[in-house]
C-alpha cells in the first residue's frame, strides 16, 4: 500500500536515521559511583561519548531494568522496550565525548567532575545536583568549576587547538586537579584559584590516563610513547620512567591504555595493548605479566586482586602473581570503564551506552542503556 507523501519531511527522516544510528554506537568511557553515608551504592554518574554527564538512581535502575541471555549463551541482549534508562538528570557536559569523571571530596558538598574532547573541565556541586529536582530532564545547571586547557602558540601568532582531556586524578588535602592530555603533558590544577599550578613535560606523545599518588606527593602517566612516568608534584620533574614494551613482543602494542594503583599505593598495575604487567613501586620491580585474550581498557584494584576489562565482554580478575581467579561475562561487547564501590558492587560501562551492574558475588543486579541528549 502506496503512503501519502505530500508532508514527507526530508530533513525529519535524515535527523531519525542519524539518532538511531548514534544511539546504537552510543559508548559509554567511564562511570563512577557517588558518594554516599550508606553502606549500598545509591547513584552512579556516568560520561558518555555524546558530551552527557549523568547520574543515575541504582535502585530505579534495578526496579526497572533488567537483561538476559540470548539462546545461544554468548551475547547479552536488553529488552528493546525498557533498556533506556532515565538519569536522575543530564547535564550537559562537553563538546565532543566526555571521556572521564571523577568526585573531587567524598561528601554531599564534594564536586562532580568532568573532562572531555574539547579539553575542558567541568565541575558541578553534588548536593546542587541532587536538589535540582531535574528528574530526567535535560538541564542548564552551570558549572561551578569550568577549567580549559591552553594552547600552544606556533609561527606569526598561530595557535594550536585546544588538546583534549582523556583522564583525570584528584588530590583533595592539596586542592589540585590533575588532568592527561592530548598535547603529552599533564597540567595540574588548583581547585581554589582555577588557575594552572604545573606542567608535567617529557612525554613524547598523548597521555591516556594519570592517577595520583598522594601519600608520595607523586602522580603516574601512561602515554601513547609506551611509557609511564613518576612525577614529582613538588618539582614538576618526573623520578622515574617505567616501560613495559621492553618485555613485551613484537607482536604486542606498545602504548599505555590504563593504570591503577592499589591502597598502599605500592602496586600499580598497567594494560598496554593484548597485556596487563604488575609492578612493585618501592623496587621498581615487574612482579608479573598477564596475556590476555583482546586489549585491557580499564583497571581497578580489589585489596591484592586487580579486576580489568577491555575490548570483549568480560570482566576478569586476577592474582598479584598473574593467576586469573574468575571471569564474568558483562553486557557491552567492548568495556572501557570498571568501577568498584567499597561494598564490593562493580559498574561496567562500554560500547552500545550500556552499564552493567554487578554484585560483589558476581550476580547481575540490572543493565541499563543510558540516555543521551
Amino acid at each position: 500500500m502506496g503512503g501519502d507523501a505530500r508532508n514527507w519531511d526530508e530533513e525529519s527522516y535524515r535527523k531519525s536515521i542519524l539518532k538511531e544510528r548514534e544511539i546504537q554506537s552510543r559508548t559509554v568511557f567511564r562511570t563512577v559511583f557517588a558518594p554516599s553515608s550508606s553502606q549500598n551504592p545509591e547513584y552512579i554518574v556516568v560520561g558518555s561519548s555524546d558530551g552527557s554527564v549523568a547520574p543515575y538512581s541504582i535502585s530505579s535502575c534495578i526496579s526497572n531494568h533488567h537483561l538476559w541471555f540470548s539462546k545461544s549463551g554468548n551475547q547479552m541482549n536488553m529488552c528493546a522496550s525498557s533498556s533506556v534508562a532515565e538519569p536522575f538528570c543530564l547535564l550537559k557536559g562537553h563538546n565532543g565525548p566526555a571521556y572521564d569523571v571523577k568526585f573531587f571530596g567524598d561528601g554531599d558538598d564534594s564536586l562532580l567532575l568532568s573532562c572531555g574532547d574539547d579539553g575542558r573541565i567541568q565541575g558541578w556541586r553534588w548536593n546542587t545536583i541532587l536538589n535540582s529536582g531535574c528528574h530526567a530532564q535535560e538541564t542548564d545547571l552551570k558549572p561551578v568549576l569550568g577549567l580549559v586547557n591552553p594552547q600552544h602558540k606556533g609561527p606569526w601568532g598561530s595557535l594550536s587547538p585546544i588538546p583534549e582531556n582523556n583522564a583525570l586524578a584528584v588530590d583533595y588535602q592539596g586542592g589540585s586537579i590533575f588532568s592527561a592530555a592530548g598535547d603529552s603533558c599533564a597540567y595540574c590544577w588548583d581547585v581554589e584559584t582555577s588557575q594552572i599550578k604545573m606542567v608535567f613535560r617529557g612525554h613524547t606523545d598523548y597521555l591516556h590516563c594519570v592517577v595520583a599518588r598522594n601519600s608520595s606527593n607523586q602522580i603516574i602517566t601512561g602515554s601513547e610513547d609506551g611509557s609511564m612516568r613518576i612525577w614529582d608534584c613538588r618539582s614538576g620533574k618526573y623520578v622515574n620512567i617505567i616501560e613495559p614494551k621492553q618485555m613485551k613482543s613484537k607482536e604486542a602494542f606498545p602504548w599505555i591504555s590504563c593504570i591503577g594503583l592499589d591502597s598502599s599505593e605500592s602496586w600499580l598495575a598497567c594494560g598496554s595493548g593484548r597485556s596487563l604487567s604488575i609492578w612493585n613501586l618501592p623496587a621498581s620491580e615487574c612482579i608479573s605479566r598477564i596475556e590476555t585474550c583482546s586489549p585491557t581498557q580499564d583497571l581497578v584494584f580489589d585489596d591484592n586482586q586487580i579486576i580489568a576489562v577491555g575490548a570483549e565482554p568480560l570482566l576478569s580478575r586476577f592474582d598479584l602473581n598473574g593467576m586469573t581467579l574468575s571471569q564474568i561475562q558483562c553486557a557491552p561487547q567492548s568495556a572501557f570503564s570498571i568501577s568498584l564501590h567499597p561494598s564490593g558492587v562493580m559498574a561496567v560501562g562500554g560500547f552500545g551506552g550500556l552499564v552493567d551492574v554487578i554484585s560483589q558475588f558476581g550476580s547481575h543486579l540490572c543493565t541499563f542503556c543510558c540516555r543521551g541528549h
